[in-house]
């Protein structure tokens, strides 16, 4: 997973706290830039109920 290319949001350039995101294959990780080693991994179909749920405004985030 070292190798992984972890992207984040461009309004998060030059921040400590931001989500990341690396897609491989079927699976797509997730991890928060202040933890980089607590990784979470998703299906491509669990990360895109995800992605339409945060902007659907389910969370408050």
């Amino acid at each position: 997973m070292e190798n992984l290319p972890w992207m984040r949001p461009a309004a998060c350039a030059n921040s400590g706290n931001c989500p990341e995101v690396a897609a491989s294959g079927d699976a797509v990780y997730v991890r928060s830039s202040l933890q980089p080693s607590a990784i979470a991994q998703l299906t491509p179909s669990e990360w895109r109920d995800l992605v339409a749920a945060i902007r659907a405004g389910e969370f408050d985030v």
